[in-house]
């Protein structure tokens, strides 16, 4: 069971959405301090305002941040440690559904996380000095979901968010870093990206809501429960699929990489 009492926190893409509304939730758990990182700087300043006369000034800070400029979310990380000294927890939320843009979508959606991922584990990981953390890395449903039928770039990202997460967090590796790792498949969830969701090809985003089926759907305050539920008691390596409930499903994601390899390693 992990605790998130005074624990120190990094979100990216906090600023709207699920980002926002587990910064809402990991306060109210009783965590020292979340920095929301997000390049929307209105809404990122207004709910800091929010959150900050619910729960305490020092408790939370908003940064703007474009998380595919290494050197912005670079210096998060670093204004953050000069605070505190170490960060015990970095979500890595931010994300787009646009394969329109496919380039800035990889970007944001998968090197983004990449380069998060690998900054948290450099400061956090116990076998170079680091008091150990943990890393939730953002996935999707659609990375379970084979054929996506409007967005395959997206469904790219977030299947090779799977894939990095659950490979960097597996018991060889976490033993000698002890920085566990998560990954958080969202279902259908009420926020803005859901009616922006864009592909390159016209006719499939004219046609769009005729062949998505956002059934059923839940709220960002659901998202959010689920993303904690996994944080307290979810292994280093573990995948979540949190759609109206919290479920496990390392054990299916593990047989699917095992019906996939076949005989390839015998």
């Amino acid at each position: 069971m992990f605790e998130l009492i005074d624990k120190v926190i990094i979100i990216t893409g906090g600023g709207n959405g699920i980002g926002a509304a587990l910064a809402n939730q990991m306060l109210e758990e009783g965590v020292k301090f979340v920095a929301i990182l997000d390049v929307d700087g209105n809404s990122g300043k207004a709910l800091e305002k929010k959150l900050a006369e619910k729960y305490h000034t020092d408790k939370v800070r908003f940064m703007k941040c474009d998380v595919t400029k290494e050197e912005e979310l670079n210096a998060a990380f670093d204004e953050t440690l000069q605070r505190f000294g170490y960060i015990d927890v970095v979500v890595n939320n931010a994300g787009i559904a646009n394969d329109a843009i496919h380039r800035k979508e990889i970007e944001i959606n998968f090197s983004a996380v990449v380069t998060s991922s690998l900054k948290a584990l450099e400061l956090m990981r116990q076998d170079k000095g680091g008091i150990g953390g943990t890393i939730v890395n953002v996935s999707s449903v659609s990375a379970l979901a084979l054929l996506s039928p409007t967005v395959f770039v997206y469904g790219a990202t977030k299947a090779a968010i799977l894939h990095f997460t659950s490979s960097i967090g597996k018991e060889a590796y976490y033993a000698r870093t002890k920085v566990r790792t998560i990954t958080m498949c969202f279902g259908a969830t009420e926020t803005d990206m859901i009616s922006r969701v864009t592909s390159f090809d016209e006719t499939l985003t004219q046609n769009m809501h005729k062949i998505m089926k956002y059934d059923p759907i839940q709220t960002v305050e659901q998202a959010a429960q689920g993303a904690v539920v996994a944080f307290k008691t979810g292994k280093s390596g573990s995948v979540w699929l949190v759609w109206c409930k919290v479920e496990d499903i390392t054990d299916r994601v593990d047989k699917a990489y095992e019906i996939m390899a076949g005989d390839i390693f015998d």
